[in-house]
């Protein structure tokens, strides 16, 4: 008998995304008497709470529930607490999933006795515009990303890893470990997974688990701005829990403490890394573009960890 499987997606003001991705969630070749989609609302102005009430109204398994307190690790522990299914994946809105996303996660989770497992996370492109298609090559290249191998997509057999994207949990992690920290803005994830690791359990990556993402920020000031908030908690996420995070999490910020001095091996390498993907993409537009990409994504990222570390050192409200 198959398990019972619950999804949940914490959500607010995704009417450009919801529809998509609960498309690809209805078209799962998993039974969807076995199969729960919870929406978790947090009380979304823009009309998207009226695309997912037409899709509960048209599909049992499609359920709302309100976080009226609005952040993500609080809609993320409502989910837990209302899931009843045997495993619990927190998916994300601004993705798509491949057809057979819940059922291979299901199948690599009981043939290699994981208590979490994940895929391969591809980024798309939010709009044919070429700052859009810049950010998208630089969260998919290892200049930008490090060695995130869920990002860069350069894994041929499963491995055990430190984190995955839209985690496969077993529901008795939860009972195990606790549930997500809510003081923690950002990275609420890959604390619970640090956790979980501590006491034993294993984290599975498999290439054939395949996801498909839509970042948010389609300009250089919002991905700037995006880059600046995931390098601040990164750091300031010390005060509210101990998060021993990998090497890649601190290169920006030792970067940014030491730019008089590697500045120039950083332009170096950066052109090096945009010339390698204009070829690629046969587009020399993107000669010019990506070095500002780059430079959004890993400047903003430092200097949102300097912020963290100053707020963290200092009592600055």
């Amino acid at each position: 008998m198959l398990p019972s499987v619950s999804l949940i997606i914490p959500c607010r003001n995704e009417k450009n995304f919801i529809a998509k991705c609960l498309d690809s969630l209805i078209q799962q070749d998993y039974p969807k008497k076995n199969l729960e989609v919870l929406i978790i609302d947090g009380m979304s102005d823009d009309g998207s709470r009226d695309i997912i009430k037409r899709y509960s109204q048209n599909y049992s398994f499609i359920k709302i529930l309100d976080n009226p307190r609005r952040f993500t690790p609080v809609a993320m522990n409502i989910g837990v607490k209302n899931a009843k299914g045997n495993f619990v994946a927190i998916l994300s809105a601004h993705a798509k999933y491949k057809n057979n996303y819940v059922s291979t996660n299901v199948h690599f989770a009981d043939k290699y006795k994981t208590d979490c497992v994940g895929g391969i996370q591809i980024t798309m492109p939010n709009n044919k515009t070429l700052i859009a298609q810049s950010i998208t090559l630089a969260l998919s290249s290892s200049f930008g990303v490090g060695n995130a191998y869920y990002r860069v997509g350069r894994v041929r057999d499963p491995r055990d890893v430190d984190t995955v994207p839209f985690p496969f949990y077993k529901k008795e992690v939860f009972q195990k470990v606790g549930v997500f920290n809510e003081k923690l803005i950002r990275g609420q994830d890959m604390e619970l997974n640090i956790r979980l690791k501590k006491a034993g359990g294993k984290i599975l990556l498999h290439p054939e688990i395949i996801s498909y993402y839509y970042p948010n920020p389609t300009t250089f000031k919002n991905f700037f701005l995006y880059n600046f908030k995931n390098g601040f908690w990164v750091i300031y996420s010390f005060k509210f829990a101990k998060m021993p995070l990998r090497l890649r999490h601190y290169v920006p910020l030792i970067f940014v403490l030491s730019s008089p001095l590697s500045i120039w091996p950083y332009v170096l390498l950066s052109l090096f890394f945009s010339s390698q993907i204009a070829i690629e993409n046969k587009d020399f537009r993107l000669f010019f573009v990506m070095p500002l990409v780059f430079g959004a994504r890993h400047f903003g990222y430092g200097l949102g960890s300097v912020w963290g570390l100053i707020k963290l050192l200092l009592p600055i409200k």
